[in-house]
């Protein structure tokens, strides 16, 4: 008896040290999700001026030098593109951005990969999907981000500001970048040119969480010089100290 328990025990003890052992995450300074719309108000034009604009910030020499300036020296990013419910799309997995070469290799597949939708606008799947992305996250980060980039209002699936609070009630922070139109939409004036503004539309439904804030591209052309400002606010920012950009 006593001996089938000492076998018992080697086998017990063997099987430990030779099970595997679980390694941390690797930390990285932010989670941040990319999250840019491909909706229907969105033209070939406006797609691909907003595409080179997401592809040349990455790279800018600005964006990097403020990621290398963190206490982990690099950031994991993802980009999505979503339009109507249950239209959303995972273009680039979580990549780590430390350098030049990482940021230029996630800059490239941003630049080759297809349009993924022309839809509806539905921010709240957006946000609901960007959700997602950060629960199968393979790094660790004590802030999480989603980057919203859009040029109208939420005119699908549930309602924007549910979706939003869900996911500050999870600790994430949503901050946006609307994109401005000159013109109104013959066929939907209010989604692109909502009364008050499309910026304060996202103030008040979009964004929220420590530090928090919007910013505007007066047209597609300028969104490359605005996703750069975006970027760079929102790696570098610790916090709960930059309440000045919570109302803009």
């Amino acid at each position: 008896m006593a001996r089938a328990f000492r076998l018992i025990l080697a086998v017990l003890v063997a099987t430990g040290l030779s099970a595997p052992v679980a390694r941390a995450a690797e930390a990285v300074d932010l989670l941040l999700v990319l999250a840019a719309d491909v909706s229907r108000s969105i033209d070939t034009a406006k797609f691909q001026l907003q595409r080179d604009g997401y592809a040349a910030a990455i790279t800018d020499r600005r964006v990097l030098n403020v990621i290398r300036s963190g206490p982990n020296h690099q950031i994991a990013v993802c980009f999505v593109e979503w339009s109507g419910v249950g239209a959303q799309k995972l273009v680039i997995d979580w990549t780590i951005v430390r350098d030049d070469a990482s940021a230029r290799e996630f800059s490239a597949q941003i630049a080759e990969a297809p349009r993924s939708f022309s839809d509806r606008t539905s921010i709240s799947g957006g946000i609901e999907f960007a959700m997602v992305q950060f629960a199968r996250a393979p790094y660790d980060a004590r802030r999480r981000t989603i980057d919203v980039s859009g040029d109208g209002t939420n005119n699908s699936g549930r309602e924007v500001s549910a979706a939003r609070d869900d996911a500050l009630a999870d600790g994430v922070t949503i901050n946006g970048l609307v994109i401005l139109s000159d013109r109104p939409l013959a066929w939907n004036a209010d989604h692109t040119n909502p009364p008050g503004g499309l910026e304060k539309y996202y103030r008040d439904n979009v964004v929220g969480g420590p530090g928090a804030f919007v910013m505007a591209a007066e047209n597609f052309e300028s969104f490359g010089q605005a996703i750069i400002n975006k970027m760079i606010a929102e790696i570098a920012v610790v916090p709960d100290s930059r309440p000045e950009l919570a109302s803009r």
